[in-house]
């Protein structure tokens, strides 16, 4: 779940196009384009987006334009990747590895971003951590800092316990000093997740308020709503529980809105939502009401595809109501 979300509150930051001088000149009609696929993309519009990827990877190659096929061809690879369609994804980031050339920077570094990802989701962290180290080197050396901040925090997911933190809040430190708040909220998310996995709750809860303060600048509903959801589940954790509540149920209802307004990933959220209230009734000694809670938020779980794209988490819910009711 927590990669999932990680995806979600991070997209619109992976995408940036950063100029570079000492390449070779481009067709900027086609660069133009590619600019506006990164715009769709960090719209989460990643079925439209992988199309015009291709489509301007198809010209780019027609023209020999090498730096602007590698960049879209890698991300027509990531727009099948976030799709949980690697298999088809694969073929794509292969022609951009088969034309990579580390003379071109904006190409090799988005290939680099790119091949990390999948290495990253095909479970190998320690290659895909490597990736990124060499991912953020080259980008410092270039002097393409949103794409070093994009490496450092993929770093603090991928990397070890020590690694998460030290990039954490090197990418934090990055990001402000060269004053790209909107990976702001992204690395204090990443840094907060990584409070939580340690147990560490105080200090979770700090980083993903922080996290959420740079959520709320942005324009899309989906990301707030995802930035509330944390800090309300971390609240739970800190047995605050009627605090947790009441800031859980305004997040169900916000999903609930969402999803009857025609966004259907607002479903998982609705599902999250009403686990957490379940599990919060159970604790408070309603476990009856808690239990029927949690047996509906399955069923909305369920239809934002938990069975398959985690199928582990999914088979700890259907064990917990199976505990509940045995």
């Amino acid at each position: 779940m927590r990669a999932m979300w990680i995806l979600m509150l991070t997209a619109a930051s992976l995408v940036a196009v950063v100029g570079c001088a000492g390449e070779a000149q481009e067709d900027t009609q086609l660069k133009a384009k590619l600019e506006e696929a990164d715009g769709v993309f960090k719209s989460r519009e990643y079925e439209r987006a992988g199309e015009m990827f291709e489509e301007v990877a198809t010209e780019a190659e027609a023209s020999g334009d090498n730096s602007l096929f590698v960049e879209a061809a890698a991300m027509r690879a990531r727009s099948y990747l976030i799709t949980d369609r690697a298999d088809e994804g694969r073929p794509w980031l292969d022609r951009a590895a088969s034309r990579a050339i580390d003379s071109e920077p904006r190409a090799w570094s988005r290939y680099l971003g790119v091949r990390g990802r999948f290495e990253w989701k095909g479970g190998d962290n320690e290659t895909a951590t490597a990736t990124f180290l060499d991912m953020f080197n080259y980008c410092e050396n270039h002097e393409l800092w949103d794409r070093a901040v994009d490496a450092a925090h993929m770093i603090a997911i991928t990397g070890d316990k020590n690694e998460k933190f030290d990039w954490s809040l090197k990418g934090i430190e990055m990001a402000e000093k060269g004053g790209m708040e909107g990976w702001l909220g992204p690395l204090w998310n990443n840094l907060g997740w990584n409070y939580y996995d340690e147990g560490m709750f105080g200090e979770a809860y700090d980083a993903l308020v922080k996290a959420r303060e740079y959520h709320y600048k942005g324009e899309g509903e989906l990301p707030k709503l995802i930035a509330d959801y944390s800090v309300a589940h971390v609240m739970m954790k800190q047995d605050r529980m009627r605090e947790a509540e009441s800031e859980m149920l305004k997040v169900l209802e916000w999903a609930s809105r969402l999803n009857a307004e025609g966004d259907d990933s607002a479903v998982e959220w609705m599902g999250f939502a009403r686990w957490d209230l379940g599990e919060m009734a159970i604790a408070l000694g309603e476990r009856e009401t808690g239990t029927g809670m949690l047996k509906q938020a399955l069923t909305e779980i369920e239809r934002s595809g938990m069975p398959n794209w985690d199928p582990d988490q999914w088979k700890q819910k259907q064990d917990r109501i199976a505990q509940l009711e045995g």
